[in-house]
């Protein structure tokens, strides 16, 4: 699917295009190819003189592949690949995009649609002169992926306080324990792909920053993106730290649970050693045994080892060894 944004009255205007006529016929300062076909890319080939990265190229990790300059016959290419996270329901993921700035248009490719540029096109389509040109555009998807990763952030330091509540505040269960743990696994695997995500930003912002690419105002924005990024590393370094924190504590209550366990069973084993020690006794086949022509001799032991049993039990249980 290819979407062109037009500049109209300080505000981006979007443009939807079915057949290659509908591209020739705009000027978009912005062109964002989502799963792109092969048809699409030699629209785009053909009109701009462009030739999309493939896949297996957007994602290659080398950083001289992923932020270089260009130079072609119809004018400088600008290329940067970076991730943008997006939140699932059991997790998260970094989607690779494809940032190219030929000509005074912005070209990005991307396999889905992502919710930072969902919130760019509509704050461009609301707010007048909140871009003015393609850099404008890349800059302020940089700004909004920060600005997402945050509220994503937020998300898990909510989500830890009600785990740290279950885990510190009553008495938890093995069962209850485990969920826990499954859910702090989640949220560290989160706060890891943020981090991933945050160190990419800031890779793709100093890139810009460095090449002296930008204006003065739009070097202002990068640093300030590179300062929230700062921000936001300090705080998923916390969060990892809570979360060992967490973790720790939830184990170690799992321990304290097993280990009482253990100890019940070793109370009761040493409890019923005496009456063990008397049915061996009475057990043993001496012929000269004093009670052994005693009528009561029978109720007389059994009534030896429940008194043998009994009194451990309480001695146990006064001193809290059940509890």
């Amino acid at each position: 699917m290819i979407s062109a944004f037009e500049l109209a009255h300080g505000r981006l205007r979007q443009i939807q295009v079915d057949a290659i006529e509908d591209l020739r016929q705009c000027r978009p300062v912005w062109v964002d190819l989502v799963d792109a076909s092969d048809e699409e890319r030699n629209w785009v080939l053909e009109v701009f003189g462009l030739d999309l990265p493939e896949e297996d190229e957007v994602g290659d990790i080398e950083a001289s592949a992923r932020f270089f300059e260009k130079d072609v016959e119809n004018g400088d290419e600008l290329h940067i690949r970076s991730d943008f996270f997006r939140e699932e329901e059991h997790g998260g993921d970094n989607v690779r995009v494809a940032f190219i700035l030929k000509n005074s248009v912005l070209f990005s490719a991307h396999a889905e649609d992502l919710p930072q540029f969902r919130l760019l096109r509509l704050r461009a389509r609301r707010q007048p002169d909140y871009v003015e040109d393609e850099k404008d555009i890349l800059l302020e998807m940089f700004a909004a992926d920060a600005e997402y990763s945050a509220d994503v952030l937020e998300g898990i330091y909510k989500r830890l306080d009600d785990f740290s509540e279950k885990v510190l505040g009553t008495h938890i269960t093995d069962e209850s324990a485990g969920d826990v743990l499954a859910n702090i696994a989640r949220e560290e695997d989160l706060n890891g792909h943020i981090r991933r995500n945050l160190m990419d930003t800031r890779r793709a912002a100093s890139f810009l920053l460095r090449n002296k690419l930008l204006n003065a105002e739009q070097n202002e924005d990068v640093r300030q993106i590179l300062r929230d990024i700062d921000s936001l590393d300090g705080h998923t370094a916390f969060l990892f730290e809570k979360l060992n924190f967490l973790m720790d504590a939830t184990v170690g209550f799992i321990n304290i649970n097993q280990n009482k366990i253990v100890k019940i069973f070793s109370v009761a084993s040493v409890a019923l050693l005496p009456p063990t020690l008397i049915a061996s006794i009475y057990g043993m086949n001496f012929r000269a045994f004093p009670e052994l022509d005693w009528a009561y001799g029978y109720p007389f032991s059994i009534m030896l080892m429940l008194i043998s049993v009994v009194i451990p039990f309480w001695l146990f249980r006064r001193k809290g060894w059940l509890r």
